[in-house]
């Protein structure tokens, strides 16, 4: 039985995770490291970014990383991807031997295009259990209890077993994989899909069209899964299929509203700007084109999605691209089958 559990990451989604750690009956710590968000939360009780939710008195937030992380049985990572490497270093030489980190934040380092798992594991002791979770999960409604899904994935079964008794309840119900592969790369790349399908709202696609984006972006995710040595099985569950209709069509989604800004005529960085918190999927953006390349695989979506947000392409010849491409099979025994 784990006793303290730590939540590394104050956003919304972390929130929601220590609301969930709470209900489950554990001893909860919430950890950011800007003070001003830390005063503001135990102040109030509220996360500004979930105005309607109210976080009990008997979760502890701090900004005090030692106090944090000291004597914890898991550690619950939910930063952003652009922090993931930091804050796992920061605590390398504070855990405990057998401690179980589990990775929630969702994301490709943007430098390396190193997926969240291995980093954990270059970084932190040889002993530390590691797991990756993802989802159809927006913390808006896992907040309010509004029953929900996600995947737990780690190389040891046991591991994942572990997280999954610790997380699942009456709301939230929680699937055990080894994939971490497919289940990172959905978890990151949805987001790029995502972006790709609000900004086809912005300008004016209708459902058939948001349906071509989002089918044929799960079948570039696909067919990068597989070379890179995962399951696209996967990508048929929770983490690829399940996160990519939840992140593609809900008004939560940052990466929607993000993407249709651009398609309405704002340039990226004002749309970043105007969605006011982290757009994981504009990082995600840059490590898919670069895995593409360095993996040469064909992902037409994502590659026109990074030239939209990094090249100044304008939203209609994107699109106009994309379907102007040469006539193809959907499916095949080709890589050239499965892309758009």
């Amino acid at each position: 039985m784990f006793l303290k559990v730590t939540v590394l990451g104050c956003g919304a989604w972390g929130t929601a995770v220590a609301l969930v750690l709470f209900d489950n009956g554990y001893d909860v710590t919430m950890w950011s490291k800007f003070e001003d968000e830390v005063s503001s939360i135990r102040e109030s009780r509220i996360n500004r970014l979930l105005p309607d939710v109210s976080i009990p008195d008997e979760i502890i937030i701090t900004a005090d990383l030692d106090s944090a992380v000291s004597g914890a049985s898991v550690i619950i990572i939910v930063v952003p991807s652009f922090a993931l490497r930091e804050t796992a270093t920061a605590i390398a030489n504070q855990i405990n031997e057998g401690t179980v980190v589990v990775c929630m934040s969702k994301g490709i380092e943007k430098d390396t295009c190193g997926l969240f798992s291995d980093i954990l594991e270059d970084i932190l002791p040889d002993e530390t259990m590691i797991a990756v979770v993802s989802g159809p999960t927006h913390a808006e409604e896992v907040s309010k209890r509004v029953p929900s899904a996600c995947v737990v994935a780690a190389e040891d079964m046991s591991v994942a077993m572990r997280v999954q008794n610790l997380l699942m309840n009456k709301y939230l119900r929680v699937y055990t994989s080894t994939d971490l592969i497919g289940v990172e790369l959905g978890a990151a790349l949805k987001n790029v899909i995502a972006l790709g399908a609000g900004i086809g709202t912005g300008l004016g696609l209708g459902d058939n069209g948001l349906a071509m984006l989002m089918t044929r972006g799960l079948a570039e995710i696909a067919e990068l899964c597989m070379k890179m040595g995962g399951s696209k099985e996967t990508l048929a569950g929770l983490a690829g299929l399940g996160d990519l209709i939840v992140t593609c069509m809900s008004e939560h989604s940052r990466n929607r509203r993000a993407g249709r800004l651009i398609g309405q005529g704002m340039s990226a960085e004002q749309a970043m700007e105007s969605v006011g918190a982290v757009v994981e999927g504009y990082y995600a953006a840059k490590a898919a084109k670069e895995l593409a390349e360095l993996m040469d695989v064909d992902m037409p979506i994502c590659l026109e999605t990074y030239r939209v947000l990094y090249e100044g392409k304008a939203p209609e010849q994107a699109l106009e691209d994309l379907m102007s491409r040469s006539r193809r099979s959907e499916h095949g025994t080709g890589g050239e089958h499965w892309v758009m």
